[in-house]
C-alpha cells in the first residue's frame, strides 16, 4: 500500500514538473541591452531642425504615441522609453546621434530614423553592431536587402516601385510627352529617378528633355523651375522634400507652367506642402497614397479616423490635423506595437528582427483599404500596395485602383 502511495506521489510530482516546464508563463525571459522587466529603450533620430524639418512632425507624433501606450500600462507590462535626437537631416550628425544611442543610451533598437542620406550614413554601422534599424522612414530600395543587411528594414513602399506607377500612368495618358525631372542630388532622389526611368523604358527615356538637380542646402529651386519651363517639357516628375516641393508648386504658378505634374508621395502632405504652396496652385497634381489623407472628408465617419482624431486631440494637441506626417507616424507606431507584442518576453535584438520579418497585418488604423503590411525572412518591404490620387484644388481624389503586390 505504501509503495503504491509512493508511486502515486512520484507520478504526481513528475506530472506537476512537466506542467510547470510546459507553462509559457514560466518560460525564461531573454533580454539584450535596452530591455528589462520594466522597460524597453527605443532610439529615434529625426530632423527637428534644418531643411527637412517638416518631417520632424513624425518624431513628435511617435513621442506622443509612446506616452499614450505607457499610460495604458505599456507593452506586455513594460514601458517604452523613447530617446530621440535631432540630426537636422545632416548625415554626419546622424552618425554621431546613432553612436550615442547605441553606445551611451544603450537602446534595444533604433526606430523610424528619417531620410535616405541619414540612414545610408549609419547603414553599415547598425549592421556591424547588430542593432535593429527598424522601419526606417525612407522608401529607398536598399532597405529591403536581408541577405546583405539583415538588421535594417524599411516600412513604406519603395521609391522605385512608386516611380514606376507614375511612369506607367504617364505613358498611358500622354504617350508623346516631353518630360522634365527635378530631383534631390542624393540617394533619395536617384532612387526615385531610377524607378521612373525603368518604368519609361528605352523609348520613353528618349522623351526626357530636361533633368535637373538641387542640393538639400540650396535656398530655393526657383531657377530650376524656370529652366524646366524653358525646356518645353509638358510633363514633370517632382522628386523633392516638403520645403522644395512647396516652393516648386508655387513657382510653377508664378511662371505659368502647367505640365502634367507627378509629385512624390513623401511630399504630398496637405498641411506641410499643399497649403503653403497654395491649394489652387497644386490643382491636378498626381501622387500615390497608402494612408488615409486626414483632409479627405470621406474618411471622417470611419472609426479609425475618429480614433486617430481623438488620439491627436488628447495626446498630441499641438499636432496639425492636416499633416499626413501625423498619420504616417500613427501607422508605423502601430506596426511597432505588433512587433513588440509578438516578441513577448524574448526581447533580444535577434527576436525583434525575427518578429518584424513575420508580419501579416490587414487592419492598421488609417491605412487605405486594400493596403496591408506583410513581411517574411526574405521580404523586408512591409508595404507594397498604394493608390493613385489627384489634387482637385481642395482634396486628394483616389482613383480606386490598388497598385503593387
Amino acid at each position: 500500500m505504501k509503495s503504491q502511495i509512493r508511486r502515486m506521489v512520484l507520478a504526481g510530482v513528475a506530472g506537476l514538473s512537466a506542467a510547470l516546464i510546459a507553462t509559457p508563463v514560466l518560460a525564461q525571459k531573454k533580454y539584450d541591452t535596452g530591455a528589462s522587466d520594466t522597460e524597453i529603450v527605443v532610439g529615434g533620430i529625426s530632423p527637428y531642425s534644418g531643411p527637412a524639418s517638416a518631417y520632424g512632425a513624425i518624431g513628435k507624433l511617435l513621442t506622443a504615441y509612446f506616452t499614450k501606450v505607457n499610460s495604458e500600462g505599456g507593452i506586455n507590462g513594460r514601458k517604452i522609453r523613447f530617446v530621440t535626437y535631432d540630426d537636422g537631416y545632416n548625415p554626419a550628425k546622424t552618425v554621431e546621434m546613432a553612436r550615442k544611442l547605441v553606445e551611451q543610451d544603450e537602446v534595444l533598437f533604433v526606430f523610424n530614423t528619417l531620410g535616405t542620406p541619414p540612414n545610408s550614413a549609419i547603414h553599415k554601422y547598425m549592421n556591424q553592431k547588430k542593432v535593429p534599424q527598424l522601419f526606417v522612414a525612407t522608401g529607398a530600395t536598399k532597405w529591403g536587402d536581408p541577405k546583405s543587411f539583415p538588421w535594417t528594414m524599411g516600412w513604406q513602399p519603395s521609391y522605385q516601385s512608386e516611380a514606376l506607377i507614375y511612369a506607367q500612368h504617364l505613358l498611358q495618358t500622354r504617350p508623346n510627352a516631353k518630360i522634365g525631372i527635378l530631383y534631390q542630388n542624393d540617394d533619395y532622389g536617384k532612387d526615385y529617378l531610377k524607378g521612373f526611368k525603368d518604368g519609361l523604358g528605352e523609348q520613353g527615356r528618349k522623351q526626357i528633355v530636361a533633368e535637373l538637380t538641387y542640393e538639400v542646402t540650396d535656398p530655393t529651386v526657383d531657377s530650376q523651375l524656370t529652366t524646366l519651363k524653358g525646356s518645353g517639357a509638358d510633363a514633370f516628375f517632382n522628386i523633392t522634400t516638403p520645403k522644395f516641393a512647396a516652393q516648386a508648386i508655387k513657382k510653377m504658378a508664378e511662371i505659368g507652367w502647367k505640365p502634367q505634374h507627378y509629385l512624390n508621395s513623401v511630399s504630398a502632405s496637405v498641411g506641410a506642402v499643399i497649403i503653403p504652396a497654395g491649394p489652387e496652385n497644386a490643382k491636378d497634381v498626381y501622387t500615390v497614397q497608402y494612408l488615409k489623407d486626414p483632409t479627405d472628408a470621406q474618411w471622417a465617419s470611419f472609426p479609425d479616423y475618429k480614433a486617430w482624431s481623438e488620439f491627436m486631440k488628447k495626446w498630441h494637441p499641438t499636432g496639425d490635423l492636416k499633416d499626413a506626417n501625423n498619420v504616417y507616424g500613427y501607422v508605423v507606431a502601430q506596426g511597432l506595437m505588433e512587433v513588440l507584442k509578438k516578441a513577448g518576453d524574448n526581447l533580444t535584438r535577434a527576436n525583434i528582427m525575427k518578429q518584424a520579418a513575420s508580419l501579416d497585418l490587414h487592419s492598421l488604423q488609417m491605412i487605405l483599404p486594400g493596403v496591408n503590411v506583410k513581411t517574411s525572412a526574405d521580404d523586408f518591404y512591409p508595404i507594397e500596395r498604394q493608390q493613385m490620387a489627384q489634387w482637385n484644388g481642395k482634396s486628394w481624389i483616389l482613383d480606386g485602383k490598388t497598385y503593387g503586390r
